[in-house]
C-alpha cells in the first residue's frame, strides 16, 4: 500500500493573507477557505495543495522543509516575488545557482535557474 501526497501544512500568523500571497505567487487557486485553514491547489481538482492554519508564534528559525519553484526566467520571477513582497535572505547558501527568497511571513524557499 502506498500514500497520496495530499497536502503541506504551513503554520501562518495570517492564514487567509499568507494563503493569498502565494495563490498569487503560484498562480493558484483558494479550493477550501475557513476561519482555521485556507488550502490552495493549481485546481480544485489537482493535488497536492498548500493548507495555511493559523499559529500565534512567529518563525524562529529557518525552515527544515521548502519550496523549490523553476521558472522560465529566474530573473524575472524573482523580480516579481520581490514586488509581491517577498525578501531575499541568507540562510548560508553561499554562491549558488539558485536564489534564496523569503515569503511575507519569513518562510524560505528557493527561486532556481531553468533546466538546461
Amino acid at each position: 500500500m502506498s500514500s497520496v501526497w495530499e497536502n503541506l501544512t504551513i503554520d501562518s500568523r495570517d492564514p487567509a493573507r499568507l494563503a493569498r500571497w502565494w495563490a498569487e505567487a503560484l498562480d493558484y487557486q483558494i479550493v477550501n477557505e475557513r476561519p482555521d485553514e485556507v488550502e490552495i491547489r493549481q485546481s480544485g481538482d489537482r493535488l497536492p495543495g498548500l493548507v495555511f492554519v493559523p499559529d500565534r508564534e512567529a518563525k524562529q528559525t529557518k525552515n527544515r522543509l521548502h519550496i523549490d519553484l523553476r521558472p522560465i526566467d529566474q530573473e524575472a520571477e524573482v523580480e516579481r516575488l520581490v514586488n509581491m513582497g517577498a525578501r531575499h535572505v541568507d540562510v548560508g547558501q553561499g554562491e549558488v545557482e539558485w536564489t534564496v527568497l523569503a515569503d511575507p511571513e519569513g518562510n524560505e524557499f528557493c527561486v532556481l535557474r531553468q533546466r538546461g
